[in-house]
């Protein structure tokens, strides 16, 4: 399985961090079945996050015609909705999606085979972009009524529907990881990576799958 993980100017470290060290222990116990890889849609380059003094090195470009996983992190910055305030989340998730970003994302949501999965506010980066229409999604507390976008919110740590898998906050990221290394690869890896990371999943996630909430 080849992951791809994107990084755009004001990503959130934590974001990327906790699903790349989770994918690249489950390449080392799966015996290379895994390959993880920052990359932007720009080509290599060093890519400033939102955190002052911190930045990551892309190491290659955006390709879904290659990558089976494809995920997207949310932004680090004041946690303002308002996209007209410098520095907010909000501004910086919408200058991310205005550019060549969401038509690559476009690519990776129409490809059969690929896999995309989103991490805190990189949710509404999707949703925004038109590309989680009427599916169930879940993001960050501050924006989970995914108000503006047709997604369908939902109340969960992490959501999977099948070729789009979201996480709501931070460190949901790592446990969304986890999980899609245990549906892809298998339990064993994933468990080994589990035990390694001293990290133990939260929550059920959830699916569209078997009987549906009764209220009596």
């Amino acid at each position: 399985m080849r992951v791809q993980i994107v990084l755009f100017d004001g990503f959130d470290p934590l974001d990327v961090l906790g699903p790349f060290e989770v994918f690249h222990a489950g390449g080392g116990f799966s015996g290379g079945a895994v390959t993880v890889e920052l990359v932007s849609v720009e080509g290599p380059r060093e890519v400033p996050s939102g955190l002052p003094a911190v930045s990551l090195t892309a190491t290659a470009t955006l390709d879904p015609a290659v990558a089976d996983l494809v995920v997207v992190p949310g932004a680090a910055g004041s946690l303002s909705l308002d996209p007209a305030v410098e520095g907010s989340v909000a501004a910086l998730l919408g200058r991310a999606g205005s550019g060549p970003l969401t038509p690559a994302l476009r690519d990776a949501v129409g490809r059969a085979g690929t896999v995309v999965a989103t991490v805190c506010g990189g949710s509404l980066l999707v949703a925004h972009a038109g590309l989680a229409d009427h599916r169930p999604l879940v993001t960050h507390e501050r924006g989970a009524d995914l108000a503006g976008t047709a997604a369908l919110p939902v109340d969960a740590r992490v959501v999977d529907d099948g070729d789009l898998v979201s996480a709501g906050n931070v460190t949901s990221g790592i446990d969304m990881a986890l999980y899609l290394l245990e549906r892809e690869i298998g339990p064993q890896v994933a468990h080994a990576v589990e035990g390694l990371m001293c990290h133990e999943r939260r929550g059920t996630v959830w699916r569209a799958t078997g009987a549906a909430v009764a209220v009596a």
